[in-house]
């Protein structure tokens, strides 16, 4: 069900206790006005998330909060979406609605993107209250993977607490005692998701619009199929996009008719951006050879993993240089590296730009190119960083 009204009056019309999971992403108390373009730049989306006061805001969001709680099952969670510039002051509203016995996590969403000119630290994480409306609340565990320096023997050994309260491995006279399983790591409540790239297909140029990954992990977590999930500030639909391909039943709601008209679109058509970090990890992204990524530490170049004909970047200090670096491989030919490394500079404006050579005995310099070649051999650090 979508429904177009301001949700403190769509609410109202729903079934007390009928509802198994609330998500909301409303206004961040940004003081400023959201929007952003579809990728062709043919309609804008838009909101006002300006204020006359953090009193006001605040409490607004508590209103609606208390018809929230009204409508959930006893067993029913809610899941508030916020940021850094009214977190604290949602998490009291929170508190105060729902009780501070029923939180149960503070989750970090954590992900990265282009950095900026601002001063101060970059912005790469918000924040999801996860609070339940009692103690019966429903919960799916679930679990991840150990990591690489978790010596596994260990984990199917099965601990008990000492007589100095400490814990210690529990033993069958000389043998330790060991469980019969393990799942994994329970999930954490800092969860890496990737933030939607601009060229991602599942982006409709919503503003704030959050990842189906995301919302997916969120109705999984504390729902069951056919359970019923709601959001009252819908936007782009995601939420609804999510529990409709996880089989939930899904109410969404916008003040905004764009927002309603926008989630129809996606529900008829629903398109999710898998993501390849989730799927193979993080060192699936390391390709350099550990004999390339040493020598780059030991000219103290920033290594590059997805670009063929760069292996790295110069660095001055702390800071990186636009000076690309290659490293010819065994059995590549001089001009097939220096190809390579020129190729992959063809749309940049590389002032300077350095091949060093396993082969080629002396050091030559391609003026049309500005191009240095070096002899790995002979190489000292001084010759490099002169250039920078």
């Amino acid at each position: 069900m979508l429904v177009n009204k301001d949700c403190i009056n769509a609410l109202e019309d729903i079934k007390a206790k009928s509802i198994d999971l609330i998500y909301l992403d409303p206004p961040f108390y940004t003081q400023k006005k959201q929007k952003q373009k579809t990728r062709d730049n043919s309609k804008e989306y838009s909101f006002d998330d300006s204020w006359e006061s953090i009193e006001d805001y605040r409490n607004y969001i508590t209103e609606r909060l208390k018809i929230c709680k009204t409508l959930l099952k006893d067993t029913g969670s809610i899941f508030l979406h916020c940021d850094k510039a009214a977190s604290h002051h949602l998490r009291i509203a929170l508190d105060e609605v729902f009780g501070y016995s029923n939180f149960q996590s503070e989750i970090i969403w954590t992900y990265r993107r282009w950095s900026n000119s601002r001063r101060g630290l970059l912005n790469s994480h918000q924040v999801i209250f996860f609070y339940s409306k009692t103690k019966k609340y429903k919960f799916n565990p679930m679990y991840q993977d150990y990591s690489p320096t978790t010596n596994l023997d260990q984990i199917f050994q099965e601990r008990v607490r000492n007589e100095h309260g400490k814990s210690a491995y529990k033993k069958d006279g000389e043998k330790a005692v060991l469980i019969e399983k393990k799942k994994g790591v329970p999930l954490s409540d800092v969860w890496e998701i990737p933030y939607l790239n601009p060229k991602a297909k599942e982006r409709v140029g919503y503003p704030t619009q959050k990842p189906i990954l995301l919302l997916e992990r969120i109705i999984e977590l504390a729902s069951d199929e056919n359970d019923t999930v709601m959001d009252p500030f819908c936007g782009s639909g995601t939420t609804l996009v999510a529990a409709k391909l996880l089989k939930r039943k899904f109410i969404g709601m916008d003040i905004s008719k764009d927002a309603i008209e926008l989630s129809k679109e996606r529900l008829e058509n629903p398109i999710k951006s898998e993501s390849a970090l989730l799927k193979k990890g993080i060192d699936s992204y390391q390709n350099q050879s550990p004999e390339i990524a040493e020598y780059l530490k030991k000219i103290n170049a920033y290594p590059v993993q997805r670009n063929k004909g760069i292996d790295g970047f110069m660095r001055d200090g702390d800071d990186i240089k636009p000076v690309p670096i290659k490293i010819q491989r065994h059995g590549e030919s001089i001009k097939d590296a220096q190809d390579s490394l020129l190729k992959a500079c063809i749309k940049n404006d590389f002032q300077t730009k350095i091949l060093i050579s396993t082969e080629t005995n002396e050091d030559s310099f391609l003026e049309e190119d500005n191009l240095y070649i070096f002899n790995k051999s002979n190489l000292k650090i001084e010759q490099l960083t002169n250039l920078i």
